[in-house]
């Protein structure tokens, strides 16, 4: 009974809180404001908004190419399309339920291909793994061309540089110490987090190990190149985004990838977070609003309709086969 209890709300609370988040950004906005955010999304430009669900598609054929890089070491090389129909479902089914993409991802494939689903499900592991390495090289790479803002904005908070500098350099040392106790450890909660380091060193380290790493390597690349540029031609369909950096783009694109992670598909949080993290560049929150809705409906609705036929068509296409 309580295992169900769990398992209902890790389904129903993710989506009952981006609902409450939609409720709450139309609370806050004026009918004037709602008005001109519908204008917005209305009006906007199709010609960029159709580059941007282009280059969204083009990153799932490359991520189902890249794939199979990681499969063939295990004796198994699907068709491109077999992959690329597994992951739209496999996105398709996270827009219902958080993370059950993954597992009916390695289970579909095992189902079809044959392949034992521990192997299957573990090369979605290190393929999450090189995700998170990429969005921390963005957060890096983005701090670096927003330093001056960082700055700027803990000096209007009344923090100290100096002082800030400290803590970090005390919670560096910490951390030292922290790992260095969990290594030594044989408690069981030291246990769990070393076989989580491992796990993620181990997935990283297994590129290496792969024939055609470079391969590889230039696909996760283009993967995440092809996330960022369909995210910042999005900017030409607001007239008060388009003279938006790189590096202030950056900016409320990690915004809006932590939000898609704490929402089914970032359901009402991706439009609040994009809009808020502009906001610190001057953009009015009815733009910033009208963006974050253009970015997440042109997507969502691409992985909607791209993921249900793809529910269709693979029994059809493993049939045909």
């Amino acid at each position: 009974m309580k295992i169900s209890i769990k398992k209902s709300l890790k389904i129903f609370l993710p989506i009952i809180f981006g609902l409450f988040l939609i409720w709450y950004s139309y609370d806050l906005t004026t009918p004037e404001d709602r008005a001109q955010i519908i204008r917005y999304i209305k009006e906007a430009d199709l010609f960029w908004v159709s580059l941007s669900i282009i280059l969204g598609v083009l990153s799932h054929v490359s991520r189902a190419i890249r794939w199979n890089y990681l499969l063939k070491p295990l004796g198994y090389q699907p068709k491109i399309f077999t992959n690329f129909l597994l992951i739209l479902i496999a996105y398709f089914t996270n827009l219902g339920i958080p993370r059950s993409g993954e597992v009916l991802r390695a289970t579909a494939l095992t189902t079809y291909e044959g392949v034992p689903f521990e192997k299957g499900f573990g090369t979605i592991v290190t393929e999450r793994v090189i995700d998170l390495i990429m969005l921390l090289l963005i957060i890096t790479i983005t701090l670096f061309l927003q330093t001056d803002l960082i700055l700027g904005l803990l000096q209007d908070k009344g923090l100290d540089t100096t002082k800030i500098l400290i803590a970090l350099g005390i919670g560096l040392v910490g951390m030292v110490f922290f790992f260095t106790v969990i290594k030594k450890s044989k408690h069981a909660f030291a246990l769990k987090i070393k076989a989580f380091i491992n796990g993620l060193l181990e997935g990283v380290f297994s590129i290496f190990k792969m024939k055609r790493k470079w391969a590889f390597i230039l696909h996760t690349l283009f993967i995440w190149t092809a996330y960022i540029v369909m995210f910042w031609v999005i900017k030409f369909t607001v007239l008060e985004t388009i003279d938006l950096t790189v590096g202030q783009i950056l900016v409320a694109f990690i915004a809006g990838a932590f939000a898609m992670s704490a929402t089914n598909g970032g359901l009402g949080l991706f439009p609040i977070a994009v809009s808020k993290s502009l906001a610190i560049f001057g953009i009015s929150s009815v733009s910033g609003d009208a963006y974050g809705w253009i970015m997440w409906i042109s997507q969502t609705l691409m992985v909607v309709i791209v993921g249900a036929i793809s529910f269709l068509v693979l029994p059809l296409w493993k049939r045909k086969q």
